[in-house]
């Protein structure tokens, strides 16, 4: 029998008098692998830190028997000794002063597969890096010998490493077979097996609802039929409702409709399933472009200090089409990205062209407007349209109140995201703009991308994402870019 590596008894947890996480009980055994999903903020995290034992429980019980090995997504790397040769691998430079973010998510995973650990609880690792860094990371995972946990927004990660998915919603953490991919068919059953039960509860509620009102029209006759002469009620020709006592059969038709009434009050509802409103960004005439290769480059040469990352590479993309640039860190993907948001030298950009740019960044808001009254303020979209796309990049309820200030990181970049599909753009550039999201809000970003009108240009990792949305795709290698 697997020993049990944590256990949970009744488990509370809360934050500012709110109630994050509630869960009876939960086990992990010692070869589970185990992918944690939800929305930003639901407490994917928490339950990580949890398990743990950096945050304690409100109310409950925490058992750990293992030690374990923990990844922090937003943490920067502590002095822990690292195998030198997992450093030589991942790349990491002598000198850690000065990390890029890839590099210190490569520091950390250095770090945490230096030592043995019975049990890995990991958060969100693949951010920052590239697809070298991914494929060692699943090689290590793919063999390790343990209990995984594991959050993640990269689907083609989970679905080769996990076999069981928590979701976790509203504080409950259900537990799905299978991986990412199974999982995703399971929910997709269950929201058809939810529309068929809505289909049959409407159903049985409008028979019973004319049933009720059929033996009301009734117990009306009846009592028409006590108010009648006897010469009145000779001339109807269907005297079947009056062949018992009028008083009597007046409260049986009664009492049989209020008996309707009440079966439909025990009537479990079943409420329908909440789809996607289709979202069409539509660019107006004047935003409208009709030169077919809006950005082009001559023998484009490109360097930092005295780093050159491209070396007189010539390219044409097309109007109209999402296009994504692909290639290790520090090849220079987002270089190339920021030098078309400027105009740079070496290229040919539209003269009509108006380009929104999302950069890896910490986006923070100074004005006092709400998150409605922001993209209110920067779109030409009515408000219906305007809290749809809000929406779907899960600003829900009173979310659209918010003041634009006080948003979280995740929540911000969600904004941004938002604004520049809704704006005055006919050209975006994107710099990894999946990283720091969770995977319903990545689902999100792939319909808008679709949707999409204008030119995309985008950086990315995320080779299902990738996969979903690129018409074309670059790959920078050895100073050139080729089309792959």
């Amino acid at each position: 029998m697997e020993q049990i590596c944590f256990e949970l008894e009744n488990v509370e947890v809360t934050y500012l008098d709110n109630e994050v996480l509630k869960i009876e009980r939960l086990a992990v055994h010692q070869f589970d692998r185990i992918g944690i999903v939800g929305k930003n903020g639901a407490g994917k995290s928490s339950l990580i830190k949890l398990l743990a034992g950096i945050i304690r429980p409100a109310n409950g019980k925490v058992h750990r028997h293992v030690e374990c090995g923990y990844f922090e997504q937003l943490e920067a790397p502590t002095a822990t000794e690292a195998d030198p040769a997992l450093l030589g691998k991942l790349d990491v430079p002598k000198d850690s002063n000065q990390l890029s973010g890839g590099e210190q998510t490569r520091m950390k995973l250095a770090q945490l597969f230096t030592h043995y650990y019975e049990a890995l609880l990991i958060d969100e690792p693949t951010t920052h890096l590239d697809q070298e860094g991914i494929s060692f990371l699943l090689d290590e995972l793919k063999f390790y010998y343990g209990a995984l946990l594991l959050i993640s927004h990269d689907r083609a990660l989970l679905d080769e490493l996990v076999t069981t998915i928590w979701e976790v919603h509203e504080g409950k953490v259900r537990v799905y077979s299978g991986n990412y991919s199974e999982y995703m068919a399971q929910k997709q059953l269950e929201r058809e097996q939810q529309s068929q039960a809505h289909q049959q509860f409407l159903k049985e509620k409008s028979r019973l609802e004319k049933a009720a009102h059929e033996k009301m029209k009734k117990a009306e006759k009846v009592a028409q039929a006590g108010r009648m002469s006897k010469k009145e009620a000779n001339a109807i020709p269907n005297k079947s409702f009056m062949t018992k006592s009028k008083g009597t059969s007046q409260k049986a038709v009664q009492r049989a409709a209020k008996a309707i009434e009440h079966r439909m009050e025990k009537l479990q509802e079943v409420e329908a399933v909440k789809g996607e409103r289709p979202i069409v960004f539509h660019l107006s005439k004047a935003l409208k472009l009709h030169n077919k290769l809006p950005i082009m480059a001559d023998r484009l040469t490109l360097q930092i200090e005295n780093k050159v990352l491209l070396y007189e590479v010539s390219f044409q993309l097309p109007l109209g089409k999402k296009i994504a640039i692909t290639g290790t860190n520090g090849s220079g993907k987002s270089t190339l990205l920021h030098h078309i948001a400027n105009n740079g030298a070496g290229l040919t950009i539209s003269p009509k062209a108006k380009i929104g740019y999302f950069r890896q960044m910490s986006y923070q808001f100074t004005s006092d407007e709400t998150v409605l009254q922001f993209v209110k303020n920067r779109s030409e979209y009515d408000e219906v349209f305007l809290r749809s796309v809000l929406h779907s990049m899960q600003f829900v309820g009173t979310d659209i109140l918010k003041s634009v200030k006080a948003l979280s990181g995740g929540e911000a970049i969600r904004l941004q995201l938002c604004q520049l599909f809704l704006g005055e753009y006919n050209i975006l550039l994107l710099d990894e703009p999946t990283n720091f999201l969770d995977i319903d809000a990545v689902e999100a970003l792939e319909r808008f991308i679709s949707a999409y009108e204008g030119t995309i240009v985008f950086v990315s990792h995320d080779k299902e994402f990738i996969k979903n949305v690129a018409d074309l795709q670059f790959n920078i290698f050895e100073k050139k870019l080729n089309q792959t």
